[in-house]
C-alpha cells in the first residue's frame, strides 16, 4: 500500500483493481528488477538475525 499510494500515488480505485502482477511490474519500475531470488540459506540466516517475537 505504501508503494502505490505513497510512492505510485495511485487513486484508492487504481490500487485496488491492480492485479499482484501489475503491482510487480511498477515496483520494479520504480525500484529495478530484484537480482536473484532469496536462497534458502540466505532466508534461515535473515530469520536467525531478525527472530519473529510473538511475546509482546
Amino acid at each position: 500500500m505504501q508503494l502505490g499510494f505513497g510512492v505510485l500515488r495511485l487513486s484508492s480505485r487504481a490500487f485496488w483493481c491492480m492485479t499482484p502482477r501489475e503491482l510487480a511490474a511498477a515496483s520494479a519500475g520504480v525500484y529495478g528488477v530484484p537480482r536473484q531470488p532469496l536462497t534458502q540459506t540466505d532466508l534461515l540466516a535473515l530469520m536467525g538475525a531478525f527472530p519473529d517475537d510473538f511475546t509482546s
